[in-house]
């Protein structure tokens, strides 16, 4: 459906004019392997079988994803292999490997790209940063991807539920001339709340400032600094904590997801209100040349190749379990720890 948004149309799938029952007509020839049981892997794989598609894993033998996939249900044999086998049985070769983990299997990836193959991402970033990684595809494959805007624990969470994280789409080769029904056919399998379309060099800057930004990056560091001042003046663990996290993500986080923030300006207390009205420009000014900086350092590939040269360090997993411990210690996120536990839905 065409939606409007001020100048902008935009040209959105929903569930209810590409079905289900259409997505697994037009796969129903295919066997989908899906490369990788990390992050994306399983909630795509799970979701793609209850969904009654024929899906089988690829991954290395007895790692930790692997024994992850058996405890999923996945049969060794049968619907579950090496990344190799996966790789010769599928017609649709789902590369969820992550970066790092894509630039190292290409080389053995590109030997099964056979012509007629489709070759499904959910990321853009090796064929966007090619020079970097070196990924180059033959001409005689289709290509494209489908990205859902959330961690594949939400996307097979809220399919349980019967909801859905919307996606995006991008079709980067259509060698076949079919590119787009298929990669529609898996976004509607994945468990896509609706999708919109995009190309893979936005789908990559987008994804890349929003985790360095607002998702992860920039509200991890207004958290830190909105506790340290509460707590260096006098505030209880408890208290700061409760202002600065607790109370954004346990009640207004979810009135703004249903209403938007502007309802929430509206439905709060005269103090909140005018304080809130005076107080986001200054926010929005003081970091906005910080985002103009991020969205320079993504888009000339500075950030892709700082990714590329740290994840391909000798002792990469030592540094990051060393800033991930540091960050687990802290006092934010002990005190986060013990008032999680203390709400009342831990108690039932």
């Amino acid at each position: 459906m065409k939606i409007k948004f001020g100048n902008t149309e935009e040209n959105i799938i929903t569930r209810e004019e590409f079905s289900l029952n259409k997505a697994k007509n037009i796969l129903e020839k295919e066997t989908i392997s899906v490369l990788g049981y990390g992050i994306q892997g399983p909630g795509q794989s799970l979701n793609l079988r209850d969904n009654g598609f024929n899906v089988i894993i690829g991954q290395r033998k007895k790692s930790v994803s692997w024994k992850k996939a058996l405890k999923d249900g996945w049969i060794e044999g049968k619907n579950l292999f090496s990344l190799e086998e996966a790789c010769s049985k599928g017609t649709i070769l789902m590369y969820l490997l992550s970066d790092a983990g894509q630039i190292s299997f290409w080389p053995i990836l590109k030997k099964y790209l056979t012509k007629n193959k489709s070759l499904y991402f959910s990321h853009g970033f090796g064929l966007t940063f090619h020079k970097k990684t070196k990924i180059y595809p033959p001409k005689n494959i289709d290509i494209f991807l489908v990205a859902p805007k959330g961690s594949g624990t939400s996307l097979r969470r809220l399919f349980k539920k019967g909801k859905g994280i919307n996606s995006s789409y991008a079709i980067y080769q259509d060698y076949s001339g079919k590119s787009l029904e298929k990669t529609l056919s898996i976004g509607i399998g994945i468990g896509s709340g609706y999708l919109f379309k995009t190309n893979f060099k936005n789908e990559v800057y987008s994804d890349l400032v929003g985790e360095r930004g607002t998702l992860m990056g920039a509200i991890q560091g207004i958290f830190c600094a909105q506790y340290q001042v509460l707590r260096k003046n006098g505030h209880s663990p408890s208290e700061a904590f409760n202002e600065t996290v607790e109370e954004l993500t346990q009640s207004l986080m979810p009135l703004v997801a249903e209403n938007g923030m502007d309802w929430m300006y509206s439905n709060c207390s005269t103090t909140a209100q005018r304080g809130a009205l005076d107080w986001w420009k200054k926010f929005r000014d003081i970091t906005l040349p910080l985002f103009e900086e991020l969205y320079e350092e993504v888009s000339s590939g500075n950030e892709a190749e700082r990714i590329i040269v740290s994840n391909s360090e000798l002792d990469y997993r030592n540094k990051l379990e060393k800033e991930l411990k540091e960050l687990k210690n802290s006092e934010l996120w002990k005190v986060g720890a013990v008032i999680r536990n203390l709400r009342p839905d831990k108690k039932d």
